[in-house]
């Protein structure tokens, strides 16, 4: 079980695939992104909708038409994948979920997640789509279904 929930999930493995079957200049469509993902389609579509929207990813409708990634769009960091469908809560919730730690009222974790979190928010705010797909494109990373 990932950290990201399961849509957050589809959400980041749908944007990779997609830049890595556009790179070159092509446009890759939904029903080869949710095989290729293993997501229901209707699922990934109401995805792909809302990252289209939010910029994140490009789409252009009709018979040539698809889902792709722009010079902008890689140059994203991949925090903003994970913001636009989780929200930014993972950046600044409880790590036990409780409404009411703070600094001031801590839960028995506060100090010790706030650290964890800290990093893991700098650390996907700092490498871009792109970076991180070049690296799948050389083999150094590697996401299984």
């Amino acid at each position: 079980m990932g950290i990201f929930s399961k849509t957050c999930e589809y959400a980041i493995r749908a944007v990779f695939l997609i830049a890595q079957r556009t790179a070159d200049g092509n446009r890759v469509g939904i029903k080869e992104i949710a095989a290729s993902i293993d997501s229901p389609e209707h699922f990934l579509a109401k995805i792909l909708q809302d990252l289209s929207r939010r910029g994140i990813i490009q789409s252009v409708k009709g018979p040539n038409g698809g889902f792709y990634l722009d010079e902008q769009s890689l140059a994203r960091p991949l925090a903003d994948v994970i913001e636009a469908v989780d929200g930014g809560g993972i950046f600044r919730d409880c790590g036990l979920g409780l409404k009411e730690c703070s600094s001031k009222n801590p839960c028995p974790l506060h100090f010790e997640f706030l650290d964890v979190r800290n990093r893991l928010q700098k650390m996907l705010e700092n490498i871009t789509i792109g970076q991180f797909n070049e690296d799948l494109n050389l083999g150094i990373v590697v996401l299984k279904k």
